[in-house]
């Protein structure tokens, strides 16, 4: 079984992103915080079950796509740390990923 480990950075990316919704419904923001961990969770037993992004189709980062949110992270054989949630709208910076990647190794 894997171990998630859920890195500062995504839980304020996950912080913000609810903090946005819950100006206009507070209880839809409760509802995404609870589904994204649920993800997490399930993780645990099959940390490879995300997809590849395509933006990094040749990478070992994979996510959960969670509407409005993506999940990214990186299974190594032994922990998946959730490096970064963003809105499923916006674009994806690769070079923020692997930074966060890099300051967790």
């Amino acid at each position: 079984m894997a171990e998630v480990i859920w890195t500062e950075p995504a839980l304020n990316d996950l912080d913000a992103i609810a903090d946005y919704i819950a100006i206009e419904d507070p209880e839809a923001a409760a509802r995404l915080v609870e589904r994204v961990f649920r993800h997490g969770e399930q993780l645990e037993s099959n940390p490879r079950s995300g997809s590849r992004p395509s933006e990094l189709s040749g990478s070992r980062y994979r996510q959960i796509v969670e509407p409005p949110c993506r999940v990214f992270y990186r299974y190594d054989g032994k922990n998946v740390p959730i490096l970064h949630l963003m809105r499923s709208e916006r674009l994806l910076m690769p070079g923020r990923l692997r930074q966060r990647h890099r300051k967790r190794v």
